[in-house]
C-alpha cells in the first residue's frame, strides 16, 4: 500500500513496441529473425520493447516460448531498452508465475491484462491486479484492450490501484475512445502524477500526448519506430507543426489495420513487403494476408515513402 509518491514523472514513456513474435515456415519460432528485430527497434529509437504481446501473438504461444522470445529480446537489448514482457493469463497464479520468472530474468517490469474468459466482478478484477502486484513487486502496466478480453476497465478501478499499489505504475489503452484518455489522463494523474497513460493506437499517438498522456505502445512501430519518435520528439520539443506533420504519416499508415485482418498479420506483411527478415507466418486461426491485401498495402506504403521523403528533406 502507498500513502505518498516521490516520483513526478512516469517510470515509462514516448515509443514502445509491441514485439511481433517471427516465424518460420513450420510455424516455429524464427529466432534469428527475432534477434534482428530486436536490434532493429532499439538502434531506431524505441524506449522499450513489449514481447508477448498482442501483436506478437501471446495467446498462440507456450510458456516456454514466451520465455524464449523474452530472453532473446534481453540478449539483444536488455539494458539498452527497456523490456516489459507481457504476463496476462487467465488465472491470477498462472500471471503470478510468469511474473516470477520474467522478474528472475531481470526484466523492467510486466503488461496485464484482464482474465479474458471468466469475466470477474470489478472488485475481483481489482484483486486479481492488486495480488499480481504484490507478489511480483516490479513494475506493473494494466493492459485494457476490451475488443479482446471483453472488459473494459473502468477509469476507477484505475484510480484505485494507482493510490494503493505504488509499483501499478501505468495504463496501457487499445481502444479509439478519446473521452475515456481524457478521463483516466485527468482522474489518474489526480492521484499520482507519475502514474503513466500509454495509448495502444498509433493513430492516437499525438492526441494522448496532447491531452497530457506519456507516449505509446503501438504495432506499427515495428516496423517505422523512427516515425512514432518524429510525433514523439517533436511534441516533447514543442515543435508541434513537425508533430502534426509525421502524425499524418502515421495516420496514412493506420490504413493498413483496415484492410489487414488482423494487427499480427498486418505487422508481419509489412515487415515482409519492407525486405527484413520477418517473413508473413502467422499461427492459425490467423490467417497470412491473401495477395490482393498484400497488394493494398504495397501501395500504402509507396505513398507514404514519398510523404517521409519530402518531410524529411
Amino acid at each position: 500500500m502507498v500513502q505518498s509518491v516521490a516520483r513526478t514523472s512516469p517510470l515509462f514513456y514516448g515509443v514502445i513496441t509491441p514485439f511481433v513474435t517471427p516465424f518460420k515456415e513450420d510455424l516455429s519460432i524464427d529466432e534469428e529473425a527475432a534477434r534482428w528485430l530486436a536490434r532493429y527497434q532499439a538502434e531506431r529509437g524505441v524506449h522499450g520493447i513489449f514481447p508477448n504481446s498482442t501483436t506478437g501473438e501471446f495467446v498462440h504461444l507456450s510458456i516456454s516460448e514466451a520465455i524464449r522470445i523474452t530472453e532473446i529480446v534481453l540478449e539483444e537489448v536488455g539494458g539498452k531498452v527497456w523490456v516489459l514482457p507481457g504476463i496476462s493469463n487467465n488465472t491470477t497464479k498462472g500471471a503470478i508465475e510468469l511474473g516470477l520468472k520474467f522478474k528472475d530474468m531481470g526484466v523492467d517490469g510486466v503488461i496485464v491484462t484482464p482474465p479474458f474468459f471468466f469475466k470477474p466482478s470489478m472488485d475481483g478484477l481489482y484483486k486479481h491486479f492488486a495480488t499480481i502486484a504484490e507478489r511480483l513487486e516490479i513494475p506493473v502496466i494494466v493492459y485494457n484492450i476490451p475488443s479482446t478480453t471483453g472488459i473494459n476497465i473502468p477509469v476507477e478501478l484505475y484510480e484505485r490501484l494507482a493510490s494503493n499499489h505504488s509499483n501499478v505504475v501505468g495504463a496501457k489503452v487499445t481502444m479509439s475512445d478519446f473521452a475515456y484518455f481524457r478521463r483516466l489522463i485527468q482522474r489518474v494523474k489526480g492521484v499520482r502524477r507519475d502514474f503513466t497513460v500509454l495509448t495502444g493506437v498509433d493513430e492516437l499517438l499525438l492526441p494522448v500526448l496532447m491531452a497530457g498522456g506519456d507516449g505509446g505502445i503501438m504495432a506499427l512501430a515495428n516496423a517505422f519506430p523512427w516515425i512514432h519518435r518524429k510525433v514523439y520528439d517533436s511534441w516533447a520539443e514543442g515543435k508541434l507543426e513537425d508533430a502534426l506533420k509525421w502524425w499524418h504519416v502515421l495516420l496514412k499508415l493506420s490504413r493498413v489495420y483496415d484492410i489487414a485482418s488482423s494487427f499480427p498479420s498486418a505487422i508481419k506483411t509489412v515487415l515482409s513487403i519492407l525486405g527484413t527478415p520477418v517473413k508473413p507466418h502467422v499461427r492459425p486461426p490467423l490467417q497470412q494476408e491473401p495477395d490482393n491485401v498484400v497488394d493494398e498495402i504495397k501501395l500504402i506504403l509507396r505513398d507514404v515513402s514519398l510523404d517521409v521523403s519530402s518531410i524529411s528533406g
